[in-house]
């Protein structure tokens, strides 16, 4: 069934990233882009690794493409949609085929069935994401609040660049 899973989650984060660079369409590169990014969370709960699955859709899927849909509403781009140029269809045809290659050069791997033999004992890995938050909350607390601290800043700055009077824009008596 991990098998399954993880076929699915592979086809859809390669489509889906082939994707955010082929669309012509930024709001749809940004569906693209969060397709991808949730797919690759996947990978991390495939990877018994949930703290890092969800700082992935947290971090990336929430703020970077938050982000990413305020610059473009900023920039006010006036694009056209346009369907997959021939050139574009091109480059998709020869990545599948180049990532068919690779899948059969996996399949067909002397590596392929074995298995090691590590376990959270061996690695001395603590799996356990309550750990983690302790770890942060206590020994790395002043670098989290200045952190937060920053990006609110952050934030305050871009809404008073973004806040441009619009009366003061299409002014007529600032010309000589």
């Amino acid at each position: 069934m991990t098998t399954f899973f993880f076929a699915y989650l592979a086809l859809i984060s390669i489509a889906s990233g082939i994707l955010t660079v082929a669309l012509r369409n930024p709001v749809h590169c940004g569906l693209a882009l969060l397709t991808l990014l949730l797919h690759v969370a996947g990978f991390f709960i495939l990877l018994n690794s949930e703290f890092l699955a969800m700082v992935q859709i947290i971090v990336y899927a929430g703020a970077i493409l938050v982000l990413y849909l305020f610059v473009l509403m900023l920039l006010n781009l006036k694009t056209e949609e346009r369907v997959f140029h021939q050139r574009t269809a091109v480059i998709a045809f020869v990545t599948a085929g180049v990532g068919g290659v690779f899948l059969l050069m996996l399949l067909s791997s002397p590596f392929a069935s074995l298995s090691g033999n590590a376990t959270p004992e061996v690695i001395g890995f603590v799996g356990h994401t309550k750990a983690v938050g302790i770890t942060i909350f206590n020994d790395f607390l002043l670098q989290f609040e200045i952190i937060a601290v920053f990006l609110l800043g952050a934030i305050i700055g871009a809404i008073v660049l973004a806040k441009t009077p619009i009366a003061r824009q299409y002014d007529s008596s600032d010309k000589p």
